[in-house]
């Protein structure tokens, strides 16, 4: 098995067009094309856990967080970041990381958070917007369904909980082709009217080379009539956070104590609680309080993430109870997730998970 086989698995959940623009997710070091000799997955690719791989006998470590965020001018070991690259390079070993792109998907990070606290009814708290786009074609009505049918099958048509769904609107066609065509039906020089179906279907970005290749292999004309537009709808699929509910309202006090007891946290800062019970619940991994106002508006009891600033604690203004977990605590489960999705895909393969914890901050 090769690199690239373990990341197209991890990206097929989590393209990497789904990343925030400040991000570096995919393969930092090393070469796609390398034989596997195991994988070690963790949250953090520190220099210790460089060292399990070496010791363990892995060749590609796949983390949440990537080691390398920015560029680097130079690499003389002055720096964490600077020693991991040189003994990661020294050794072979390909560091991949899936980073807000795995934040981003419905079942992804948050996913993972939902499933400890038992929530249900889950949806994206904060859709993003520009990461859907529209086919329109013009097939003949005898060979539609055929390439419906290899439309559906690359991705196409997918619409929340609903899959295949296409628009149809019936027209005439028309075109002359030059004597060095060889058309499907007419004859070349000579103007032709031909009853097509022009066939719609939605579809994510990532998927678009995908689309256009499937199309024109199904279509049956030797130049294939389609469009491509961008849409601004929310994708309801993808984006910040998620919110719930679960299945039994509890007590404010109770609930913050099921949370530090699910997210194993050191600590719990939380604001004053408001005598009401918690039913709703947001939460979002890493650094979240840039969805605080979704959350409230969205009508959530309580919000779960990390590193909220002391001011932004006011901000909940009574509306809604903050816990704040720690960053670490929040995301720890994506190891558990890195291994479902390859051992999922791949039944005889077993990636190993790092024994290494790697949050840099201590409780006393």
């Amino acid at each position: 098995m090769k690199i690239k086989e373990i990341i197209q698995v991890i990206e097929e959940l989590a393209p990497l067009q789904y990343q925030e623009s400040y991000d570096n997710a995919g393969l930092i070091f090393g070469n796609a094309g390398w034989e596997v000799t195991n994988v070690l997955l963790t949250l953090d690719a520190t220099e210790e856990v460089i060292d399990e791989a070496i010791a363990r006998g892995c060749n590609l470590v796949v983390a949440h967080h990537p080691i390398v965020f920015g560029g680097l001018k130079k690499i003389n070991g002055r720096n964490y970041v600077e020693r991991v690259a040189i003994k990661a390079i020294k050794h072979d070993i390909a560091v991949y990381a899936a980073h807000t792109n795995l934040d981003n998907v419905k079942n992804g990070v948050c996913r993972q958070m939902a499933e400890k606290l038992g929530l249900e009814a889950c949806r994206v708290l904060q859709p993003k917007r520009g990461l859907l786009k529209k086919l329109y074609t013009f097939v003949p009505e005898a060979d539609v369904e055929k390439v419906r049918d290899a439309l559906f099958a690359a991705g196409a048509g997918n619409i929340g909980n609903y899959s295949e769904t296409s628009f149809n609107a019936p027209g005439m066609g028309s075109f002359k082709g030059s004597a060095e065509t060889n058309p499907y039906v007419g004859t070349p020089g000579k103007r032709h009217f031909e009853a097509e179906i022009k066939l719609e279907v939605i579809f994510p970005v990532y998927l678009e080379g995908k689309i256009v290749q499937v199309l024109l292999a199904a279509h049956p004309y030797e130049e294939v009539a389609y469009d491509v537009v961008s849409l601004d709808n929310a994708y309801q699929e993808v984006g910040s956070g998620l919110i719930g509910e679960l299945p039994e309202a509890m007590e404010e006090m109770q609930f913050l104590q099921y949370v530090k007891q699910q997210f194993r946290a050191g600590c719990v800062k939380y604001t004053p609680l408001r005598g009401k019970s918690v039913k709703k619940v947001a939460l979002c991994g890493g650094a979240g309080s840039f969805l605080l106002r979704q959350a409230i508006a969205a009508g959530a009891d309580a919000y779960i993430s990390s590193d909220f600033k002391y001011h932004e604690f006011f901000d909940a203004e009574n509306q809604l109870i903050i816990a704040d977990i720690g960053h670490f605590e929040s995301e720890q489960f994506t190891v558990e997730l890195f291994y479902h999705i390859l051992t999922e895909k791949f039944r005889n393969f077993a990636p190993l998970k790092s024994t290494i914890k790697t949050n840099p901050v201590n409780y006393l």
